[in-house]
């Protein structure tokens, strides 16, 4: 089938600053996927929530199924150098031809709609309307912000409703406590399902474990200390797990070790919320060999999180944007780079807690390299470094990308200092861009 529209028309219609505001609600989403006849009821999906860990979760599911064997979806947001990243099927992104074929039919239906969808919302149309007419074998599904109103929540009960660590985050939209958001991202728990659970604070457990009794539904909660690395450095990691073998007397598989290709602890820590994810999934039936597994999760990609994109001089991207990310940022400056000055290649959005994300990256600088974000949320990148020489820290604003990478190199050099990229994904999509076109060894 021809179309009228190219890959670029399709990304400008979904990208239309008029209908790119969020707006929490099922309905438009429902009213688009009825239209096209309700695909979604003729896939399986591991549904996942959270506020931190998300997308490296759904990453390491899909590329473990894709070696069981099962053609599988990936649904992620946001992106990081090209738009097709946010629908991939077997680690392909959608083609530009195909992208344009569903977003000419999806934008019929939503032009014709009173209340016309989000961005997300078409976003989610068009590759739940992929994955089906692709026939994928299940689809790794992650929520965009929340869980019960997020339109990726039009779905039915999915095979496993997966709970990432859940900090205080959009407190505008999900609520002002733990309990609160917790309650909201756990909306993805349907009767029908399995759920597994980060462990995180106890009021998050709580509301999870509260919403799966009522709802019948079996909860796997992650334990850490089962977890016991055994090696590390920025090739990747190794660690073994021991499987809770209680109230299975028939598994022998009781330990196992892997290699983890996603470097840092709380990837530790999303690999075993995955490991349990797949334990679920046998349950239910679904055959994932301990191959697949092991193959999956020494395979998998991530871009933009504790990236190593050279090591001469070391070059590492985290798209890291808030406290959180920033935390987790540290432990890995700490167990990679220990006894080193980093040189610091920063550019923030200005509606960001920028300030907590410096001071905890303070004792750790050489130097910082300030640059603008391509966004126009972004803040100056000669205000940024003014801010942080107010601080005590030493700051140097740079007019464009490419000049702050190579200023940064200039000064690690120098030095012999290591060189971290981070702020905002959107800083983290233009650098990943010079170094693929720099480097070509970049997926």
């Amino acid at each position: 089938m021809s179309t009228k529209m190219t890959p670029e028309e399709a990304i400008s219609y979904i990208e239309n600053y008029g209908w790119s505001t969020t707006r929490l609600g099922l309905g438009r989403t429902k009213a688009l996927l009825d239209a096209l006849g309700n695909p979604q009821r003729e896939l399986k999906f591991i549904h996942v929530a959270g506020s931190n860990g998300k997308g490296s979760t759904c990453s390491m599911l899909a590329e473990i199924l894709k070696n069981a064997g099962y053609k599988t979806g990936l649904y992620i947001s946001p992106y990081i150098e090209v738009f097709n990243e946010r629908i991939q099927i077997n680690g392909e992104y959608i083609p530009g031809e195909r992208l344009a074929q569903i977003t000419e039919r999806v934008k019929t239906i939503a032009d014709s709609m009173e209340d016309h969808p989000s961005q997300f919302e078409l976003v989610t149309a068009i590759a739940i309307q992929y994955y089906h007419e692709e026939q994928c074998d299940i689809v790794v599904l992650e929520v965009g912000m929340g869980g019960s109103l997020d339109s990726t929540n039009a779905i039915d009960s999915p095979e496993v409703a997966v709970i990432t660590n859940i900090g205080l985050e959009h407190t505008e939209y999900l609520g002002n406590t733990l309990e609160e958001i917790a309650e909201t991202k756990g909306g993805i728990i349907k009767s029908g399902c399995n759920c597994v659970c980060y462990d995180s604070a106890p009021e998050v457990r709580n509301t999870i474990s509260k919403i799966c009794r009522e709802k019948n539904v079996p909860l796997s909660v992650v334990d850490f200390s089962r977890i016991n690395p055994t090696y590390s450095d920025l090739d990747g990691q190794r660690f073994i797990y021991t499987l809770d073998t209680s109230n299975d007397s028939a598994r022998n598989d009781c330990f196992s070790e892997y290699n983890l290709a996603l470097l840092g602890e709380h990837q530790l820590h999303n690999a075993i919320v995955v490991l349990e994810t797949v334990n679920a999934l046998r349950t239910r039936g679904w055959i994932v060999p301990e191959e697949a597994v092991k193959n999956g999760l020494a395979e998998v990609k991530w871009p933009a999180r504790f990236e190593v994109l050279t090591k001469d001089p070391i070059f590492i991207l985290d798209g890291g944007h808030n406290p959180q990310c920033a935390e987790a940022l540290v432990e890995s400056i700490k167990e990679y780079l220990p006894d080193q000055k980093i040189v610091f290649l920063l550019g923030v959005l200005a509606d960001k807690d920028y300030n907590s994300i410096i001071d905890m990256m303070m004792p750790f600088a050489e130097e910082f390299i300030c640059v603008t974000p391509i966004s126009d949320r972004a803040l100056p990148a000669n205000e940024l470094a003014e801010f942080i020489k107010n601080k005590g820290g030493k700051a140097n604003s740079v007019d464009t990308i490419p000049n702050g990478i190579m200023v940064s190199q200039e000064v690690a050099q120098k030095n012999n200092n290591a060189i971290i990229a981070f702020g905002s994904l959107y800083l983290a999509g233009a650098v990943r861009s010079e170094f693929k076109a720099a480097y070509g060894n970049l997926k």
